[in-house]
């Protein structure tokens, strides 16, 4: 079969990424011993690779972002190999999707668009054109809406396959699972129902890095050459925006994971990191890798109950990842809409066959997780972006954050905890009417150089006090769980303590067994201050069945 067109335009740049895989050393005649994956970190990629095939392991993954490689290794190698302290070695764990199951509705009208605001720009011809956005996940499915963009060219400038980069056919694009593809349509898809695009940004040009099998299954080494690619091609291609769809179990500081090493490197390189913050909720501290990075926008995800043209119902969603993190970092950052979303999916992807019942028609299946609101807020910096393209990770960070607006009850006091909702639902068109501040105003004390080479890591402002409730310091003691007042008053230049960072000690350790109290659940129909009472958002929604 012969490949798509922009395909056959990329297989001379792809052939260069070709990685050959080492041949196994010669054995014994003894049984050969069982082989594990690892990541072995060094100096530099060479000094890692050197010191794996001195030792007669078997390098499977070249990750130079991490300055690294993925190995597999015997007991004996893996022995070898710790016993050199110029090396760190670590386990290469799995990852999964972060996505949970859905609801059928017959409306093909999205909603989420308007409800972050998004509609408004798009009437303004900021549709997230001459932006790059990288989709690591599960694939692409070529399908109108997707291989085109909202003024009819071809927007796919890039595809990879993380798990055999030396595979550059159709291959390559096939989504066996379908979480990709919808998450990819929640994005940015070009169609359109009535004049109002299904996708957050349809102008956007989209690259995809499959790094995750047809049952969404995926790796740290894969994950990480994936993410290796788009910081290494950011510029051939574009890549302003890099949407992480997926969660793993948090197993060190964030600043000593490899995956999330790689994740700080593609933020300090220019690149808008956007990740879910995982489908652990309600459980507080329950944000997975690579959400629990500081730097990064983390989102979790909110839902319209079904009732789209009816703010008053809005509910947090009951699986949005809750924090703090490990290190005392305030996460989510905010939220988006993540419940019942409506996108593109093969019939035939894994997802489609275990859940029949949430296709809509042959094309769009709903789902539901905090991808899909991860995937609405990649879309918003798209749009942010080429609406200014000079704006850095950390004020497309700035702007989403500080023109969020939280969920408050009829007192006016936070419906839900800081830890649950961050700043509170993403607003872009209001994002994009924001002036900068002077100084900075999101990852304010924190220096990602710093934390990259080791020499200084930091914790953030939440703490635990003795009765076990968490609050932010420097605030007066006000607990946030209890409903601080968070006023549109609120000065956020100066008093948005709990987004900064500070010299990690070890006081921001908190016991394990620490468990959220009954008194922390609320009850239905919480408003999200103004996202939903503005005459244009109300106007465009159309209820989902």
């Amino acid at each position: 079969m012969n490949a798509p067109l922009f395909l056959r335009r990329l297989l001379p740049l792809l052939a260069l990424l070709l990685v050959g895989r080492p041949s196994p050393a010669p054995r014994d005649l003894a049984p050969p011993q069982p082989r594990v994956s690892f990541l072995v970190q060094g100096a530099s990629l060479e000094h890692a690779r050197s010191a794996v095939t001195a030792a007669g392991g078997v390098v499977t993954h070249e990750l130079g972002i991490i300055r690294g490689v993925a190995a597999d290794l015997t007991a004996g190698e893996l022995a070898a190999l710790q016993g050199d302290r110029r090396l760190r070695v670590s386990v290469n764990e799995g990852v999964e999707l972060a996505t949970s199951g859905g609801g059928s509705g017959n409306n093909l009208d999205t909603f989420y668009p308007a409800l972050v605001g998004a509609d408004r720009l798009h009437a303004a011809g900021v549709d997230g054109r001459g932006v790059t956005v990288a989709v690591l996940d599960t694939g692409l499915y070529l399908t109108n809406g997707l291989i085109t963009d909202s003024r009819g060219r071809l927007r796919i400038v890039a595809v990879y396959d993380a798990r055999d980069p030396r595979r550059w056919n159709n291959d390559v694009v096939v989504d066996g699972n379908g979480h990709g593809t919808h998450v990819a349509s929640v994005i940015g898809s070009s169609l359109d129902v009535n004049g109002r695009f299904n996708g957050v940004a349809p102008g956007a040009r989209l690259a995809f890095v499959k790094a995750f099998d047809d049952q969404g299954r995926g790796t740290y080494a894969d994950v990480i050459r994936g993410i290796d690619f788009v910081v290494q091609y950011r510029n051939l291609f574009g890549i302003r925006v890099l949407n992480c769809s997926f969660s793993a179990t948090p197993r060190s500081h964030y600043w000593d994971d490899p995956l999330n090493q790689a994740v700080m490197a593609a933020w300090a390189s220019g690149i808008v990191v956007v990740t879910s913050a995982g489908n652990t909720g309600p459980n507080p501290m329950g944000i997975g890798v690579p959400g629990n990075v500081p730097y990064v926008l983390t989102v979790g995800a909110m839902t319209d109950n079904y009732t789209p043209a009816n703010g008053a119902d809005d509910q947090l969603a009951v699986f949005s990842g809750t924090g703090p993190t490990w290190e005392g970092f305030v996460k989510p950052d905010v939220v988006a809409p993540g419940g019942h979303a409506l996108g593109l999916m093969p019939k035939n992807s894994f997802l489609a066959r275990a859940h029949p019942e949430s296709f809509d028609n042959p094309k769009y299946f709903t789902m539901s997780g905090t991808s899909q609101a991860a995937a609405v807020v990649s879309g918003a910096a798209a749009l942010l972006l080429q609406q200014r393209p000079s704006l850095r990770p950390d004020d497309v960070k700035c702007l989403l954050t500080h023109s969020a607006r939280p969920a408050v009850d009829d007192a006016g006091e936070l419906a839900y905890s800081i830890f649950q909702q961050g700043a509170g639902i993403v607003n872009v068109d209001r994002a994009s009417r924001m002036t900068l501040p002077a100084g900075a105003c999101a990852n304010r004390g924190l220096n990602i150089a710093s934390d990259l080479n080791g020499t200084q890591h930091y914790g953030g402002a939440a703490d635990k006090d003795a009765a076990g409730n968490f609050f932010i310091r420097g605030l007066d003691g006000y607990i946030w769980s209890d409903g601080y007042i968070w006023s549109d008053g609120y000065i956020w230049s100066d008093g948005y303590i709990w987004s900064d960072g500070y010299i990690w000690s070890d006081g921001y350790i908190w016991a394990d067994n620490y468990f959220w109290s009954d008194g922390y659940i609320w009850s239905d129909g919480y408003i999200w201050s103004d996202a939903l009472t503005e005459p244009a958002s109300i106007n465009v929604w159309v209820a989902q069945q």
